[in-house]
């Protein structure tokens, strides 16, 4: 049939989308719109899985504006049907052009399957009937998104996710310290987003090192894939006609120099509309007033016009200073736009820091922190709250506390729009032991040395390129020796080389500055003594590096030692080892802290074991004791580095470049250091970033989070669930030992597309801990897309929605028959507004009797479950045009019960809508009065999506979804 402008179709894939409108016709493709949910689609008009909607005589109609026609005849032109008949509301006769009829209508129609004796097994039947269930279940459930990923269950990364990710377009800084899991924070928020409709698209921007990881990790942990794209990606898929290639993927990855340096690439990535961005390592953005950076510019173009963004640093300004102003700029300028404005607004933070340690600490409040609560939270009385506190006799101190506390985190501060968790409130970090090995400094290295020092004066030499490997001799060495092996010569070779063997086959992680240093140390390690190690720096493709990275990882046949130059300390999680040999140290505390990082995580089972060769009385020497004695950065994790670098950096380098790494002066820099040290550390923990890490942390809202997805887990619903589903596709299944099934397809399958089984196999299991373990497992949630596919394969498709059973029921006359019909109250929605979580796609069962009486009540499903059976295809044929004339009355009857309970569905669905999404309402915009970081955005999309679910709830339908016809025998 040719198609036409304003003709009617459904898509035969996609029956949800509703009503579908032709548009266009464009050569070979034809142009749908799917009013109901925003969408549009184009199809190859040859092959296009659309059924064109023609109504008969006799059929009921509705209009888009709400009314119905009974058709009595109907007439086309030009392709464009007009139905005539009575308009049902006023009994007029009138005529409905299909182009005005409702966008929301749906078509199933399992009694017609049903008179035509295409009936399906008791089991598919049941299956339809619990894919129902669970559907309307997880829509609702408070945890959707938050299970599906494969990540330890740990409180403050859920509390953050789920914090952050019910928001409309987050706008967040996500900052917490090295270890802490900020990428599984992002990927849990990117995954809650996505599952629950919020954003579709999603853009994340990454240093190039970390592209391939991140790929990995949104794929591994969270079964989402991205797509990278470079240069050559966007030429070949731009084509000749000049597509823009960053509309063909809905997940994108880019790296931020792939960003900067590429103007034309940029303008289509920019004019695309994406729903969240994401920048990882942030800190790169680098800002002045006068002066922000391309890098800046940029992120700052992209984040005018992108809703959600989410920016990932460990290491943001801790005092306030102007990179940190800017990044909190990018989220959201109008916030804050005069840096000196937020230095003052900051210097009060102290004050309400003080006042939630106090109630935090259970501590007695003093008369100053009364009036300070008094003044804080002046929008609301709180005196009676404060009595409870100070009398003996109260017996909900806690939780009077924790109300105040609440109060407090939501009004002040950044905590909003910043969460900072450190290693002073998150516990489960193991301890660092430092292993010194002071080393007598080889001739050749001291000769060079000697030599640099005495080529120009020491103002000269600062300046130098060659200043930069004053730290590392063998760089040094190597300028002017090049034909030579700084390897024959450098104890640290051989230091190295009996670590090892002295730690027999545990896993050593080996960081040093530079790429050169680390391919020499594998050549003469191989040489040597045999020793098998991976080496990752940047000079190898991404490819390569995940590769000796995996090496490394493996437990059989695989490196004992990686050799890393420094690109590996940013980034990368090595938490399986145990042992960071610190080559040689960087002149930056925040690349020492990085180093560390690799082992010091969220999940390290050991202490961490470092070893630091240097030499004596030399550069090495003095930077070893600056860290050691002037910051303690080696045992502790060091926050005070960057500032007491910004302050000494200079002064160490000259102390180092002029040979006084062991004079009077360099013991008063490590002693000035150390109080510089001292002091920061005392004003940051009295300081803001308290009353910050109390509300990134979460306090008991985190801990119920974990338990409430633990009992999730526990659970057997959805093991059971999908061996049902299994077993009715016909998917074969296969046991191993450790809480995992190998799945396989098989020849009987009901159908070839299962969900996420590939051809070659998958291995699942239900076992968090399981799958933790065993990375090639998928673990199996309601969030997982096998899971969730199931359910729309199951639920847009016709099986099990007609089926036969026979009751041996002695008590009745033989030939007896019920209509057991499944029926669904829905509304068809954009998928941002989440009208799943207020009214669900709800089942109504109707058992009606030949007489159309609801028995529904009286007979429960379970016990039909249990006592039918199956009816052969020549009695179920014979039975069917036996009751033929029947039937229709009675699904007639049975919609008409299922009618009655729409408006009782309606009015709670609205009651939950207007309560929940009211509620929010009222408190952002009374926080907003007190705290500039809520968006005007936030409550204008809240008002919004309260208009708009009521209009989507006020179109709820009865939709027919199954039929079983129970047939009495003895």
């Amino acid at each position: 049939m040719p198609f036409q402008p304003g003709q009617r179709w459904i898509s035969d894939s996609e029956s949800d989308q509703g009503l579908g409108t032709v548009t266009g016709i464009e050569h070979r493709f034809v142009n749908i719109v799917f009013t109901a949910t925003g969408e549009s689609r184009q199809y190859a008009k040859a092959n296009a899985p659309l059924t064109r909607v023609i109504f008969n005589d006799g059929d009921l109609i509705p209009s888009h504006e709400g009314w119905m026609l009974k058709v009595e005849s109907s007439t086309e032109a030009h392709g464009i049907l007009t139905y005539h008949g009575i308009r049902q509301d006023n009994l007029e006769e009138t005529s409905l052009k299909e182009v005005m009829i409702d966008h929301f209508i749906k078509f199933n129609k399992p009694h017609d399957r049903l008179l035509n004796s295409q009936v399906d097994r008791l089991d598919w039947f049941r299956l339809r009937k619990d894919c129902l269930r669970h559907q309307y279940e997880q829509q609702q459930s408070e945890l959707m998104g938050l299970t599906g990923g494969r990540v330890s269950l740990i409180p403050h990364q859920l509390y953050i996710a789920d914090e952050v990710g019910n928001r409309f377009a987050p706008r967040v800084l996500l900052a917490d310290e090295v270890g802490l899991g900020k990428t599984i924070e992002a990927g849990l928020i990117i995954h809650q987003q996505l599952v629950s409709g919020r954003a579709q698209r999603i853009l994340i921007i990454v240093p190039e090192s970390l592209m391939h990881q991140w790929l990995v990790e949104m794929l591994r942990r969270f079964n989402l894939k991205f797509s990278i794209f470079d240069h050559d990606r966007c030429v070949e898929t731009a084509g000749e006609d000049d597509t823009n290639p960053f509309s063909t993927e809905q997940l994108v990855l880019v790296n931020l120099g792939f960003v900067t340096k590429n103007p034309k690439w940029y303008e289509a990535l920019i004019s695309e509309d994406w729903d969240l961005m994401v920048v990882d390592e942030a800190h790169h953005l680098n800002w002045q007033q006068d002066n922000p950076s391309m890098e800046y510019q940029c992120i700052e173009q992209l984040a005018q016009v992108i809703p959600g963004v989410l920016l990932l640093t460990a290491t943001p300004d801790q005092l306030g200073h102007e990179s940190h102003f800017a990044r909190l700029r990018l989220l959201d300028s109008d916030r804050f736009y005069d840096y000196q404005k937020f230095i003052e607004e900051e210097s009060h933070y102290s004050e309400v820091a003080d006042a939630a340690n106090a109630l935090v600490e259970k501590e007695q409040l003093t008369n100053e922190q009364e009036t300070t609560l008094t003044a804080l939270l002046k929008e609301s009385d709180i005196s009676e709250q404060l009595i409870a506190l100070n009398s003996d006799n109260c017996a909900n101190q806690t939780e009077v506390r924790q109300q105040l506390v609440k109060q407090l985190l939501d009004r002040h501060g950044t905590g909003r729009i910043l969460f900072r968790n450190s290693r002073n409130t998150i516990k489960g970090f193991p301890a660092r032991e430092i292993h010194p090995a002071p080393l007598t400094m080889p001739e050749q290295y001291q000769d060079t040395i000697n030599e640099f020092m005495l080529s120009d004066c020491p103002e000269a030499i600062a300046n130098s390129k060659q200043a930069k490997y004053i730290f590392t001799p063998e760089m040094l060495y190597g300028l002017d020796h090049q034909n030579e092996k700084w390897t024959d010569f450098d104890p640290r070779v051989n230091y190295l080389i009996d670590l090892l063997k002295s730690l027999k086959k545990e896993k050593v992680l080996v960081i040093c500055a530079h790429a050169q240093t680390a391919i020499d140390l594998e050549a003469a390690l191989r040489v040597k003594e045999g020793i098998r190690a991976a080496v990752f720096h940047e000079g190898l493709s991404i490819f390569e590096r995940d590769k000796a990275a995996a090496y490394f990882a493996q437990d059989e046949d695989s490196a004992q030692l990686l050799l890393c130059s420094e690109i590996g300390s940013e980034g990368r999680n090595f938490q399986f080892a145990h042992h960071l040999v610190l080559f040689d140290l960087p002149s930056n505390p925040d690349l020492l802290e990085q180093r560390i990082g690799r082992l010091d995580r969220i999940g390290q089972t050991e202490v961490i074991r470092l070893h630091t060769p240097y030499f004596e009385d030399s550069a090495q020497h003095l930077l070893f004791d600056w860290y050691h004695q002037g910051l303690q950065a080696f045992e502790h994790t060091c926050i005070t580095g960057r500032v007491v670098f910004e302050a000494y950096g200079q002064k160490l380098l000259s102390l180092v470049l002029t040979a006084q790494q062991a004079s009077s002066s360099a013991e008063k820099l490590i002693n000035d250091s150390w109080q510089k040290h001292c002091e920061i550390k005392a004003e940051l923990e009295s300081g803001r970033d308290k009353l910050l890490e109390l509300n990134s942390s979460g306090q008991g809202r985190a801990y119920e989070l974990v338990e409430k997805i633990e009992r999730n887990d526990r659970q057997i619903d959805l093991p059971q669930f999908m061996f049902q589903v299994l077993d009715v596709f016909g998917v074969q299944q296969d046991d191993k030992a450790d809480n995992a099934i190998a799945l396989n397809q098989s020849e009987h399958m009901l159908n070839s597309n299962f969900p996420c089984l590939p051809e070659d196999g998958t291995t699942v299991t239900f076992d968090r801990d399981t799958a933790l373990i065993n990375e090639n497992y998928q673990l199996l949630t309601w969030d997982h897309p096998m899971v969730r596919g199931v359910l729309d394969l199951v639920l847009s498709d016709e099986i099990g929605n007609a089926s036969i059973g026979l009751l041996k029921a002695e008590a009745l006359p033989v030939g007896t028959f019920f209509l057991e019909c499944l029926f669904t109250v829905e509304a068809t929605a954009p998928a941002h507004l989440q009208l799943g979580r207020y009214l669900p796609t709800t089942p109504i069962r109707i058992l009606v009797d030949k007489n159309g009486n609801d028995l529904g009540n009286k007979v429960s499903e379970a016990v039909l479950d249990k006592q039918l059976t199956p009816v052969k295809k020549i009695m179920a044929l014979q039975l069917i045009k036996a009751l033929k004339s029947q039937i229709a009355p009675l699904v007639a009857k049975a919609e008409s019960h299922g009618e009655q309970q729409i408006s009782a569905i309606q009015a709670k669905a609205l009651k939950s809508m207007q309560s929940k999404l009211g509620q929010e309402q009222q408190r952002l915009t009374a926080l907003k009065t007190i705290n500039p970081s809520v968006r005007q955005a936030e409550i204008d999309f809240l008002t919004h999506q309260q208009d708009e679910l009521k209009h989507y709830i006020d179109k709820a339908q009865l939709t027919f979804e199954a039929v079983r016809m129970i047939v009495v025998t003895h």
